[in-house]
């Protein structure tokens, strides 16, 4: 490292901490806006808020990092072209790619930054702050002397396993117990025709495999004509074949952007299997944070050109752009998830064609370094 490259460095990072401070505190009030009033509903206090706050925003810091290297990058390198100390650099004939040379190993620190967090962090955020929530939901609706089977309750849940030959249904499903109420489970021979339903009042899945049913009749049905044969009634049922994992169960219709990347991997396979047309969504997100882990690098390479090819005006002009370029991306990102909604690209395609696209606006400004 030269002179100037702990001078560019210490500018940059000097910006960059101050982008990331200001962006984490934005995220802090939108976090408060949208679950303030729930948390206070759910008897939340003090410091369980400062708690959720600290296990929410790691979700975010993987879609605020780009964010931030772009607009401070921005600003920098537009600070140093502005005092004409980049232009003095190259008339000494030092090439645009050396100079920035300090930028480019960041930037790939970054990019395995990214991958970790998408990959362990963000994870961890989800469940944990999802798990706080319904803890907090839990206790509050025991003080108000809830029945355990009707808490953390999720109404109509349906399940279908094709790959098995079995449909769930439930009149609901506690996440507090881990319990199914008024569940009915058929079983489906090649040609999807019902053989036989268990119908019970209560099921939960037990740890060493299976499923129980409590209180409840086995009914049986001849296929060719969907009559009724016979009807057996049980007061404990024990399906050891049943594997089927409740977890999966309450992700169906869930959103794509509220999914860990683990969640929507057994999603996908799920829907995969299913060949469900809802597998498109959920595979275009789950693609667009694997390729979001070059997303520091193509900032970096957008942000350059970008700054040092301008006129020498304000810095904080560049910020002003990168609202611009994030606006370019998103309509790619939605250009792009609809063409693989209609079936026109694959959704992997469909996932790395915004970075494509941003790949070509970078490669297309540094024809323009002179």
């Amino acid at each position: 490292m030269n002179t100037f490259d702990r001078h560019l460095l210490r500018e940059w990072l000097q910006i960059l901490g101050l982008v990331l401070a200001a962006t984490c505190g934005l995220l802090v009030i939108q976090v408060l806006y949208d679950d303030f009033q729930d948390l206070r509903g759910y008897g939340a206090r003090g410091w369980v808020f400062w708690q959720y706050l600290g296990v929410t925003l790691p979700s975010f810091l993987a879609i605020v990092l780009p964010l931030a290297l772009l607009v401070s990058l921005l600003y920098v390198l537009g600070k140093l072209h502005r005092a004409n100390e980049l232009t003095a650099m190259r008339a000494a004939g030092v090439s645009i790619f050396r100079i920035t040379a300090p930028v480019w190993f960041v930037g790939i620190l970054c990019c395995g930054i990214s991958w970790w967090l998408n990959t362990t962090v963000v994870p961890w955020s989800v469940a944990q702050s999802r798990a706080m929530r319904e803890t907090l939901e839990f206790r509050q609706q025991a003080k108000n002397a809830l029945p355990e089977d009707r808490r953390g309750a999720v109404g109509s849940v349906a399940f279908d396993n094709s790959k098995d030959g079995r449909m769930w249904f439930f009149n609901r499903f506690s996440k507090y117990t881990g319990h199914g109420y008024g569940v009915a489970v058929s079983e489906l021979d090649r040609q999807r025709r019902e053989v036989r339903r268990y119908v019970a009042a209560e099921a939960w899945p037990i740890p060493e495999g299976g499923w129980v049913f409590i209180n409840g009749r086995t009914l049986t049905y001849a296929p060719e004509t969907g009559e009724m044969i016979g009807s057996k009634p049980f007061a404990r049922f024990v399906a050891p074949t049943f594997r089927e994992d409740p977890a999966l169960m309450l992700l169906i219709d869930r959103k794509a952007s509220d999914l860990s990347l683990h969640e929507l991997k057994n999603l996908m396979a799920y829907l995969e299997a299913e060949r469900s047309p809802k597998l498109v969504s959920y595979a275009v997100r789950y693609y667009s944070l694997i390729a979001g882990t070059l997303g520091p690098l193509i900032v970096i390479a957008i942000a350059i050109p970008f700054a040092v090819s301008g006129v020498r005006v304000n810095p904080a002009v560049g910020v002003s752009k990168s609202i611009g370029l994030f606006v370019v991306y998103y309509l790619l990102s939605n250009i792009s998830a609809s063409l693989a909604t209609k079936g026109l690209v694959d959704a992997s395609v469909a996932a790395w064609l915004p970075n494509i696209g941003m790949c070509a606006l970078a490669a297309w400004l540094f024809t323009r370094i002179r």
